[in-house]
């Protein structure tokens, strides 16, 4: 089997990149005390940092006890699922960082105030495309 002819193909960092931006809700991972903890947030890509708003709670005091925070995203359509996962490191931001995210595109989801903006400094990024089988969609039920 070529590489060509295998189900799951690896993106270029900049095909992930246009993933994330293409898209804005994705589930953050973020250690509190001694637990690891997934929460999903939405979020916009800023050049090649990803932000995101908060309020004050245990995702914000997990960020401030230990920076190192993991993201995914992912999309299915018809039959091609992509995914992309990025690590690196959660701070909040303050004074003119916080003011000019409000020219972005970001508002919160949930109609809750959420005054906290958390930024992630992007250190790794990895993505994938799958070529579904889904053989179950195609089968006989008599």
């Amino acid at each position: 089997m070529s590489a060509s002819d295998q189900p799951t193909h690896e993106l270029h960092p900049e095909e992930s990149w246009e993933f994330l931006r293409s898209h804005e809700f994705g589930r953050i991972a973020f250690h509190l005390l001694d637990e690891v903890h997934i929460v999903p947030i939405n979020y916009v890509v800023d050049d090649e940092r990803l932000l995101f708003r908060t309020s004050e709670g245990s995702k914000l005091l997990g960020l401030k006890m230990n920076a190192d925070v993991a993201f995914e995203t992912d999309a299915i359509e018809n039959e091609i699922a992509t995914s992309v996962v990025i690590r690196g490191e959660a701070h909040e931001l303050r004074g003119d960082a916080a003011r000019m995210v409000e020219q972005l595109p970001l508002r919160p989801w949930v109609d809750t105030p959420k005054m906290r903006i958390v930024g992630i400094r992007v250190t790794e990024i990895t993505g994938r495309r799958f070529d579904l089988a889904r053989p179950w969609l195609r089968a006989r039920v008599d």
